[in-house]
């Protein structure tokens, strides 16, 4: 585990995963699941299904800009590049 994905680890709702750290979001009618892996330092996003079990990645432009905000005020809080929430994959 890579010193990024610890610092997030210890932010609320963060939790480490080997080279990744994920974070969980519900807004008033989405679910979304939010990855950093630090070896590409690049950040995903997915959508949860009302099932809570089947997700989809979803593509940046489609996820509301407040939750994008957090993440990045997340990721420099870890001491991250908040640039690379947009990085294109």
């Amino acid at each position: 585990m890579g010193e990024h994905v610890e610092a997030l680890a210890e932010l609320e709702g963060w939790r480490a995963e080997e080279f990744a750290a994920r974070v969980h979001y519900r807004g008033a009618d989405d679910h979304y699941s939010i990855e950093f892996y630090e070896p590409s330092e690049c950040v995903l996003y997915w959508k949860v299904k009302d099932d809570g079990e089947t997700a989809v990645p979803v593509g940046r432009n489609t996820v509301p800009d407040p939750l994008r905000a957090r993440i990045r005020e997340d990721l420099s809080e870890a001491a991250i590049d908040p640039d690379v929430e947009g990085r294109v994959l």
